[in-house]
């Protein structure tokens, strides 16, 4: 995935409303930008802390700049952070579309948004005459509280955990469903839950591994031209 380049560089004064944040741009420019981002962001919101941010030429935007990057350092040298959630579906699928995503190649075709369970959308629908139906949902990881270790979730999440259940029953029902997690961070080679954060998300993903529910986690390639999923990151949803 591209930005839309350039990206604007700055300084990060404070987040605020989930989804407002004051930033101070190197042009010496005081300016609010968007945050696509409804979680906590916990130890990635912190003043001071250098951000890049797009800006859209569309007039009828009431915030023209959107905070996308965050440079983190917890010890092993400065990384890139991802934060913008609307980004996932769109690196996972050119993904898949490349042949990248080992686990999800031979479908005949990609849908995206499609509907299915109670009043929800799949992220990604996979189909082919041959095999059963490929149901995918992407979750963004950016949380990190040990060294080298990402984490989900950020925050409570009823609609993630919803989303968990569905995709048992879509096993259930005869299909393949399967939960990737996106690491939208440079620094993270293992992944686990976040249990004491929402402990009944990750009792409802305990249940959908055993229901048959496949679980990914990819990270991702970050720099200041593109976002794109790198590698397969081992995954044990027992805390560490």
């Amino acid at each position: 995935m591209q930005f839309n380049l350039p990206l604007y560089p700055g300084i990060l004064e404070k987040r605020y409303k989930r989804f407002l944040a004051d930033v101070r741009l190197d042009s010496g420019e005081m300016i609010t930008a968007h945050c696509a981002n409804p979680g906590s962001m916990m130890g990635l919101n912190t003043p001071g802390s250098r951000v890049w941010l797009t800006k859209s030429d569309n007039p009828k935007r009431k915030l023209a700049y959107s905070w996308e990057l965050l440079e983190v350092d917890l010890g092993d040298g400065p990384a890139l952070v991802g934060i913008n959630t609307n980004h996932p579906n769109k690196i996972v699928t050119e993904a898949i579309e490349a042949g990248t995503v080992a686990e999800l190649t031979g479908y005949e075709t990609l849908r995206r948004e499609v509907k299915y369970g109670v009043n929800s959308r799949i992220d990604i629908l996979l189909e082919d005459p041959d095999r059963p139906l490929c149901y995918v949902e992407i979750k963004n990881v950016h949380l990190m509280r040990q060294s080298r270790l990402a984490e989900f979730p950020d925050s409570v999440t009823k609609r993630g955990t919803k989303h968990l259940v569905e995709l048992g029953d879509m096993v259930e029902a005869g299909h393949r469903a399967v939960m990737l997690f996106l690491i939208q961070r440079t620094d993270a080679d293992h992944m686990t839950l976040a249990r004491d954060i929402d402990p009944n998300y990750a009792e409802t993903l305990d249940r959908a591994i055993s229901r048959g529910v496949e679980i990914l986690a990819y990270d991702t390639e970050i720099n200041f031209e593109t976002v794109t999923l790198r590698d397969f990151i081992p995954f044990n949803p027992a805390s560490i």
